[in-house]
């Protein structure tokens, strides 16, 4: 097998009994030797590839724990309004989408933020209905909570000022004429959702494509993907056609679990490449749409505690993952609000006292606002926290308007959780927020807000170390799989998966991380992407 020998670099491993060494030797997709570059050249073989980093760092593989991966692409490909400032921009920009588009075709999309425009007021369907009058629209925020849908998509789903809103789901109507503004929430978007046609295969390969482009790119060797059944099919001929340059572990819909235990699959079913993981649900929405569920009301509404998911609200969820973790499978569940983190330890709890014991490693995808009291509860249960800091430079900017200037401390607590021995994982939540992890290393150890408020940092005493926040992007996440045994360090016998870089993140101005450039990224031993020429 061939040799790579690096070196002439500052090469980080992540193992805190030698935590830098001076080269790397790998063959194949395995790394054979880190330390000493006289002891690396003793075992160098004819024909080896030499890397030379010029002074780059070299870090353990970076990996994402939270993506939509497909989608992401799909995002990239398509109408993208995040950039508009204004209600006109807004309008503006969906019409010119709109003018390349055929009659008829529906047009998604969307990843808009009404907090960055001028009134902050969710839009409404007369926004749009003028440039759409041919086309029905659904177009998502950027959180994936909250969606607005024009007179032609609302017609054609049948909604009107007497359709009932679903559970878990809210249908938003006007106060004074009782007609649907276009905005739905959460389980609200399905109604219209459900008549958008599925998508070809070309389209879908062309958006993974855009997918594991943009990995490579941003140095992530391995995604913890929101997987249906559609993309998995599409990561295995990828994997067969040795297309797939990016580590996939997969989370399926918690709804699934029958279909997996059936054919008797367990966590950790397939490759090192593609791996099913767990499965993913929903215990409530998000801050952003008011649907978050918390112990406390909204400043905004004293009756409103936001929205437990259906499957909370019927007692599915509970069910459904004390019969999964029994049939062998992991559990990751979405949960935002304090009142629905709690609830998921209450379960979390529950299978550990009904269920065999074993390494289950059930994980709390977001655990976004926690109350102290619940922090000890997740070491105590070696619950996941599953977290992405990227969120926290926009929430910022708002989070007081929804639950209070008083109740703000509980958001990203990643100091406390730390401090108290839980492992975290952190990740992106793309196409929701950015991929780019040194975004998200950025926020994590600066803890600054997008409208330059918050110059020490967004509830400073949870700010963490750039150290602490890279080991939650490559060893947590690697745990979280439970795939440390192969991933997460720079160690023999593990899998040759690197993020090279073009700065020192560990030694500069925080406030430079986040202009990080990626020089190469390595994936089972092979360059997957290199800003140079040389592969």
């Amino acid at each position: 097998m061939k040799q790579v020998f690096y070196h002439n670099g500052v090469i980080y491993t992540g193992n805190p009994q030698q935590k830098y060494v001076e080269s790397v030797l790998t063959e194949g997709n395995l790394i054979v030797f880190a330390g000493s570059e006289a002891e690396a050249r003793k075992k160098l073989q004819p024909g080896y590839q030499e890397i030379n980093l010029k002074g780059a760092l070299m870090l353990p593989g970076l990996s994402d724990d939270h993506v939509h991966f497909v989608s992401g692409g799909e995002s990239l490909a398509g109408l993208n309004l995040r950039g508009a400032t204004s209600t006109t921009e807004f309008t503006q920009l969906l019409q010119q989408f709109i003018s390349g588009k055929e009659k008829g075709s529906w047009i998604t999309g969307g990843d808009w933020d009404h907090e960055s425009w001028e009134k902050k007021d969710l839009p409404t369907k007369e926004m749009i209905d003028d440039v759409s009058p041919d086309n029905p629209v659904l177009i998502h925020r950027f959180d994936g909570h909250i969606a607005l849908a024009n007179s032609v998509a609302l017609r054609m789903a049948g909604i009107t000022s007497a359709t009932v809103s679903p559970p878990g789901g809210e249908i938003v109507k006007d106060k004074k004429t009782g007609e649907p503004t276009g905005i739905l929430i959460d389980n609200a978007i399905d109604l219209v959702s459900a008549l958008i046609p599925d998508a070809s295969l070309k389209e879908k390969e062309e958006w993974l494509n855009l997918a594991l482009e943009e990995a490579a790119k941003l140095g992530l060797t391995m995604v913890h993907d929101i997987t249906y059944r559609d993309d998995l099919r599409l990561y295995q001929k990828y994997e067969k056609e040795g297309r797939l340059t990016c580590r996939i572990y997969t989370r399926m819909p918690v709804a699934d679990f029958k279909y997996l235990a059936a054919l008797g699959i367990q966590s950790g079913f397939g490759s090192d490449m593609l791996k099913i993981g767990s499965l993913k649900a929903f215990s409530d929405g998000s801050l952003g749409a008011a649907s978050a569920w918390f112990f406390d009301p909204y400043v905004t509404d004293p009756n409103w505690y936001g929205l437990p998911s259906d499957i909370v609200s019927n007692d599915s969820l509970r069910s459904w993952c004390l019969q999964a973790d029994a049939a062998g499978l992991q559990i990751s569940v979405h949960a935002i609000g304090d009142r629905a983190n709690s609830y998921m330890l209450d379960v979390a709890e529950e299978i550990n006292a009904k269920n065999p014991p074993r390494d289950r490693r059930f994980r709390i995808e977001h655990a976004q606002h926690l109350r102290t009291e619940d922090i000890a509860r997740f070491k105590k249960l070696n619950v996941v926290a599953s977290m992405q800091p990227v969120h926290l430079v926009d929430d910022g900017n708002w989070a007081h308007k929804r639950i209070g200037e008083d109740r703000i401390s509980s958001s990203y607590r990643f100091a406390d959780l730390l401090a108290a021995g839980v492992h975290i994982g952190f990740g992106s939540d793309w196409w929701v927020a950015s991929l780019n992890p040194f975004r998200g290393i950025y926020a994590a150890v600066t803890r600054r807000t997008l409208d330059g408020k918050n110059p020490n940092g967004w509830i400073p005493e949870q700010k963490i170390s750039v150290e602490q926040a890279v080991v939650a992007y490559t060893l947590g996440n690697a745990y979280a799989a439970f795939m440390e045994d192969k991933l997460g360090t720079i160690d023999p016998n593990k899998y040759a998966d690197f993020t090279i870089i073009d700065r020192n993140i560990f030694e500069i101005d925080p406030e430079l991380i986040k202009d990080t450039q990626v020089l190469r990224t390595v994936v089972n031993g092979v360059t997957v992407y290199s800003k140079s020429a040389e592969r």
